[in-house]
């Protein structure tokens, strides 16, 4: 039975909760000010709530700065969490396999609501690279990996996701987008360029489950440069294809034979 959150909620948790959500939002800190503000606490009950998530690594202050970010153990806890979803727990070795073969980041992908989450990476060793995105979320329709997410939805609900998104959700050409998703049904693949990153490119591979029905997306991102066409038909889509059906097949799925 769900409780009333006005009767059983504590005040303080929701609050700490609050103030790590707003804190994974952020590359650059906090101040405590900024804080206060967007939790809606006075400096002194911030400040305290603050130095208690610090003492328990789930927060850090940056010296110098003063700003706060999210701790170590924060991640830490995320990453035990993560570990334990079957999608991610399957995917992960495969993962670590596609980044050695191709020297580029790898993704576990998932959709929450009209957004693609990346859940788990694998990084390449390389020099040059795109920042992270674990714990990022995007609007669908702007990525290649929300797109092979969202291929096999109705023209109804694509329609009410991207009215809900209004022009935020990325094209506001309904009978573009599902022209684009057409394809990407038939195929099980997605490729776009800028669109997570100026000068980024990735790939994205559906993840089907025993019903057909695509629970995840195998997303492999790296700066355009090297991922050029004929690399990406040659070594890269093979590669995630290959990888994409035998993680599928964990899930029960197979293959409609030609």
């Amino acid at each position: 039975m769900k409780l009333a959150k006005t009767t059983y909620s504590v005040q303080t948790v929701d609050k700490a909760f609050e103030m790590l959500e707003l804190l994974a939002e952020q590359t650059n800190g906090l101040s405590m000010a900024q804080l206060a503000t967007q939790i809606g606490l006075n400096r002194n009950k911030a400040f305290r709530l603050a130095a208690t998530l610090c003492e328990r690594g789930l927060v850090e202050q940056e010296k110098g700065s003063g700003v706060y970010r999210l701790g170590v153990c924060s991640v830490a806890l995320a990453q035990k969490f993560l570990r334990n979803a079957n999608l991610v727990n399957y995917a992960h070795p495969l993962m670590e396999e596609l980044a050695r073969k191709h020297g580029e980041a790898v993704y576990m992908t998932v959709i929450k609501d009209d957004e693609v989450v990346f859940v788990d990476m694998v990084d390449c060793d390389r020099h040059i690279k795109a920042a992270p995105l674990v714990g990022k979320k995007f609007p669908f329709a702007t990525n290649a990996p929300g797109k092979v997410l969202k291929a096999l939805d109705s023209r109804e609900l694509l329609e009410k996701l991207m009215t809900r998104r209004g022009r935020r959700g990325g094209s506001a050409d309904l009978d573009l987008l599902e022209s684009e998703l057409d394809e990407i049904r038939t195929s099980g693949i997605a490729v776009d360029r800028d669109a997570l990153g100026d000068g980024i490119s990735s790939v994205a591979v559906a993840i089907r489950d025993y019903a057909g029905m695509v629970i995840g997306a195998l997303t492999m991102l790296g700066p355009s440069f090297r991922m050029l066409q004929n690399r990406l038909e040659q070594e890269i889509i093979p590669s995630l294809n290959e990888y994409a059906e035998i993680l599928s097949m964990k899930f029960g799925y197979a293959k409609a034979s030609a």
